[in-house]
């Protein structure tokens, strides 16, 4: 099994610098919607994400469009490298500061772009 997940968002270019420049993660398939981007796969290693803009939803499947604003969505990502993900985040605002949890897990948290959270571990 695997699970790829899609964030619904109102624009996907804002989106692009933080998972593109800052991340690292390539762009490797992109649909238009109109003048703008509709859809786009992003993949880095092994990991995969989906951005697709709440009109595309709406176009492509109106019972999964969000009603008013994009729905916020909370990723845990697991990284190889903690200190390469800090140096990554350097500069980029951070909504939840680093810290080592109860289940063993070495945290730091931000809110990307597009209003969703993003939280990266490593095991501590």
């Amino acid at each position: 099994m695997k699970i790829t997940p899609v964030l619904v968002v109102e624009e996907i270019e804002p989106c692009l610098p933080f998972w593109v420049d800052r991340l690292g993660f390539q762009n490797v398939a992109e649909v238009p919607e109109g003048d703008r981007i509709g859809f786009v796969m992003l993949v880095r290693d092994d990991t995969e994400l989906m951005i697709q803009s709440v009109a595309s939803v709406r176009k492509d499947e109106p019972a999964f469009a969000p009603n008013g604003a994009s729905r916020v969505a909370s990723l845990f990502i697991e990284v190889d490298d903690f200190e390469d993900t800090l140096k990554r985040l350097q500069g980029y605002p951070i909504a939840m500061p680093e810290r080592t949890t109860f289940y063993g897990m070495r945290e730091i948290g931000v809110v990307e772009p597009a209003g969703n959270i993003v939280v990266f571990a490593v095991r501590a």
